[in-house]
């Protein structure tokens, strides 16, 4: 077996700083090294072994072990292997070396541990605050057991401004965002601009943290989170729910039933065809090519209504609990299905041979945005964004969950790492989406949706699912705890790691094709939290606290009620 292979070959290099290792299911190793020895074996695991980096997770373990937990996550992806490194860290002195000297692509997650969990990262190349804005205040982390759910920090300055980097020699700044037309949700990009050319940027994000993974861990039961996990996105909320389930499921040990699996694969399928004809659409309408936009909205609703027929609604499909689901496909359902999919093959086909057709839309595109392999690599890139490079990964594939160990598709890859191949590979998987699901329709059997699962699970265990989402791989990691919720969630998004490519995306191109180099990665932005009004007579302008909005929206309803 792969994974007792890999275990062997590390105790045979690093001896007595394997501590200990477990192999908690198929395709899962856990190897627990001691702190000093964690930067070695990781940088081990990436260069020498090859694997792919997947996200770190810092957890503070003190009421359970005493100490704080540091774990790097890696793929082995062609045995079908994830593989956690881990290490304690005693409690006075929450530090350990950072990997990302090695493994650039941990530099967000590393700079998340440090804000959230208190964990240091040292000798992390720019250790600048990501998640916590500039006016919170120090020693503080909310993601620590001692730090309530509902604790607004004394001294928190909540006015004040982000501190930037200062702009190279001969550049001026040039401000995209947070609040830009081709984004629908809130990020800043600090250009650094010579002439027409970009020749940097910073990014400042997370201005809107719900703090999703602190309400899971603290008010949250197992069950109750699928719903909270839909609305991490508003595109892929089957993907994270399904990621979730998955992750808890593994730890305990459960299997969902095979007709569940089946309606999980046919509805992440449904998702990743709505989602890929938005964002076809969308990179031609930032482009100006409208008319594709047009289409690609028209042909996308007829998803959008099947969608609502089978859960009840047309994104939030509230279909996933631990252990199954609760919505059936049937018999008449079917029928109307694949009626839908047949008119959409039809009209995609049409479109992608026009799209492919028009050399103005070829000259935009071609060049553009440029994630090479070596990018994607480094950044651990992931999704359309990597496969379009020729990294050729696809969890589906190469970590089959759900239904997809049972059905035969294309892995839609390219070689050009631009616009125009990231926008290919898109319409391309469109048409592998409808192969699968016309295969989990006639392939699945009756039975049961659900299964019967205990009040309390077992507590300490780790749990990791990744769901190959529209833009990438999903990533949830759970530890199981007590009260019947998770002592620790850990979401890692596609976004998040595509991000880290942009600014080598946009390098030495000409600032007009920013907008566009960003929208090929089809990136998601947490909603803003924060509002501002405007009075159009005086041009006036107000902004409102959270308790005022909570105070207007408590009278409204109260209105509403009366009338």
């Amino acid at each position: 077996m792969p994974a007792r292979e890999h275990l062997i070959g590390l105790k045979e290099r690093f001896g007595p700083a394997v501590l200990r290792a477990d192999l908690p299911g198929e395709g899962r190793l856990a190897v627990f090294v001691e702190r000093e020895s964690l930067k070695a074996v990781c940088r081990h695991v990436s260069r020498d072994l090859g694997a792919r980096y997947v996200t770190t997770i810092g957890a503070d373990d003190r009421p359970y072990s005493g100490q704080f937990l540091v774990v790097h996550n890696f793929a082995f992806d062609r045995d079908h292997l994830f593989a956690s490194i881990a290490a304690g860290l005693p409690a006075d002195d929450p530090s350990v070396e950072s990997i990302c000297g090695e493994v650039p692509a941990a530099g967000w997650a590393e700079r998340e541990m440090r804000d959230l969990v208190g964990i240091v990262p040292r000798g992390h190349r720019y250790l600048k605050r990501l998640v916590l804005p500039d006016g919170w205040p120090d020693g503080v982390h909310p993601l620590r057991k001692d730090v309530p759910w509902n604790f607004v920090p004394p001294g928190f300055d909540e006015g004040r401004e982000f501190t930037f980097d200062a702009a190279p020699e001969g550049c001026i700044v040039v401000p995209f965002g947070p609040f830009h037309p081709s984004l629908d949700e809130p990020a800043h990009f600090r250009l650094y601009v010579e002439g027409e050319m970009v020749r940097g940027c910073e990014y400042r994000g997370f201005m809107a943290h719900r703090g999703i993974e602190k309400l899971a861990e603290s008010v949250m039961s197992y069950n109750e989170i699928p719903l909270l996990a839909e609305r991490i996105c508003g595109i892929c909320g089957c993907v994270h729910s399904v990621a979730y389930a998955q992750a808890v499921e593994g730890a305990a040990a459960l299997q969902a039933p095979p007709r569940a699996e089946y309606i999980r694969t046919v509805m992440l399928e449904i998702e990743r065809l709505q989602s890929h004809l938005l964002s076809v659409g969308l990179s031609c309408h930032i482009v100006g090519f409208d008319t594709l936009f047009m289409h690609s909205f028209r042909i996308r609703e007829p998803l959008m209504r099947i969608a609502e027929e089978i859960t009840g609604n047309r994104k939030t499909y509230a279909l996933c609990v631990v252990g199954g689901v609760r919505r059936d496909i049937g018999a008449e359902m079917r029928v109307r299905l694949l009626g839908v999919l047949g008119t959409l093959e039809s009209e995609w086909r049409a479109v992608t041979g026009a799209v492919g057709a028009d050399r103005s839309l070829r000259r935009r595109m071609v060049g553009i945005g440029i994630a090479d392999q070596a990018l994607a690599r480094d950044a651990a890139l992931v999704g359309p964004v990597a496969r379009a490079a020729g990294v050729d990964i696809d969890c589906r594939r190469d970590h089959p969950y759900a239904a997809y160990g049972r059905v035969a598709f294309k892995v839609v890859t390219a070689d050009a790492g631009d616009l125009w191949a990231r926008v290919g590979v898109r319409m391309e998987e469109v048409f592998e989406s409808i192969r699968i699901i016309r295969q989990c329709l006639a392939d699945m059997k009756d039975g049961p949706l659900c299964l019967e699962v205990p009040d309390m699970l077992p507590a300490g265990r780790w749990g990791l699912s990744s769901v190959e989402a529209p833009r990438g791989e999903s990533h949830h990691f759970v530890i199981t705890g007590e009260d019947n919720r998770p002592r620790r969630w850990r979401v890692r998004a596609p976004t998040y790691q595509n991000l880290q490519g942009v600014p080598a995306m946009i390098k030495d191109q000409q600032l007009a094709d920013m907008p566009i180099s960003l929208g090929s990665i089809d990136p998601c932005f947490s909603c803003t939290d924060r509002l501002e009004t405007v009075e159009l007579s005086s041009g006036a302008s107000r902004t409102w606290s959270q308790a005022e909005l909570e105070g207007l929206a408590r009278a409204h309803s109260r209105r509403s009620a009366h009338e």
